[in-house]
């Protein structure tokens, strides 16, 4: 029978090592490849068209999201199983609308990820209790358009309507339109509950 094709994807080497060495001694899967980053994996999902992709959610540049939307448009047979030190409902409910079939905690059983593997292989979907709950419990919020997301970043610097007017080249009655619709958007009643959430729910990339 052949085996279950695995590409690794996260920002810390010693991670990806480890997993790729426990895994190597795993029947039936091999492990294909790894990349640093959700853009490095793009290329290398090209070329070795894994059948499921291990990825990061909370990565520098690219979010587990972002990159598991792009795998799935050059390669939409390939599985993406989400794994997370951490995260809220609002970052993984974005990654498993993006296409994921499965997410899981890194703090879970080696087994459990294996076992998660082979059923997003197989076409299931694989959701740990734990992320499930929490799916359950803290609603997700909408997912920000890129001057919301925009927006939202000059509010966390400190910068006041002008300055942001300033920054993006944008008249001032503009900025006032945008930051109501953040606000509106996201449930907040001022700037300063705004970062709250932001931070929260891990509303800006790293």
């Amino acid at each position: 029978m052949k085996p279950i094709t695995v590409l690794i994807v996260d920002d810390h080497a010693i991670l990806r090592m480890g997993l790729a060495s426990l895994l190597a001694n795993k029947k039936g899967i091999e492990v294909v490849g790894d990349a640093a980053s959700g853009a490095a994996a793009l290329p290398k999902v090209r070329k070795l068209k894994p059948d499921v992709v291990v990825m990061d959610l909370m990565m520098p540049g690219m979010d587990g999201a972002e990159a598991t939307r792009r795998i799935l448009e050059v390669e939409p047979e390939t599985k993406v199983l989400i794994l997370t030190t951490y995260g809220t409902a609002n970052a993984l409910a974005h990654a498993l609308d993006a296409g994921a079939r499965g997410a899981v905690l890194k703090n879970e059983d080696f087994t459990d990820l294996v076992d998660s593997i082979r059923t997003v292989a197989a076409g299931g979907r694989a959701v740990s209790p734990e992320i499930e709950q929490m799916l359950a419990t803290d609603p997700p919020l909408p997912e920000l358009a890129p001057r919301q997301r925009e927006i939202l970043q000059h509010i966390t610097r400190g910068l006041s309507n002008a300055d942001i007017a300033t920054q993006l080249g944008i008249s001032l009655p503009t900025v006032k339109e945008h930051v109501k619709a953040l606000l509106d958007k996201i449930g907040a009643s001022n700037r300063s509950e705004a970062i709250a959430i932001a931070m929260r729910k891990y509303l800006l990339k790293i």
